[in-house]
């Protein structure tokens, strides 16, 4: 009669044991995970959108023009006829038109 009356204890113990992993994996879902997903998912969207003309930074922290569009990759002018290939995944965000003048200037 003694085990039987520690089962139900026994398995509360557990799940009191489990609750604080479970919060913190939501916790950390909320925090991490879900905010990651919309900054990927905007970035993808960017890059889908980005065509010939598009002034852009890559995360080497070159600056350039794009000249033209592949599937997995860009030709960036950056400078007067030097042109570099790129991966897609590197442009890390397109360059406004006043960043553009700015560095021009420079």
């Amino acid at each position: 009669m003694t085990q039987a009356a520690q089962q139900p204890g026994g398995m509360m113990a557990i799940f009191n044991m489990l609750i604080p992993f479970v919060l913190i994996f939501v916790i950390f879902y909320f925090l991490v995970v879900m905010p990651q997903k919309k900054q990927q998912k905007k970035l993808q969207e960017m890059l889908g959108a980005l065509q010939k003309g598009d002034q852009v930074l890559t995360s080497a922290g070159l600056y350039g023009r794009i000249v033209e569009v592949k599937t997995h990759s860009f030709k960036l002018e950056i400078a007067p006829k030097v042109i570099v290939s790129v991966q897609k995944s590197a442009v890390i965000s397109k360059v406004q038109d006043e960043e553009a003048a700015e560095t021009k200037e420079q």
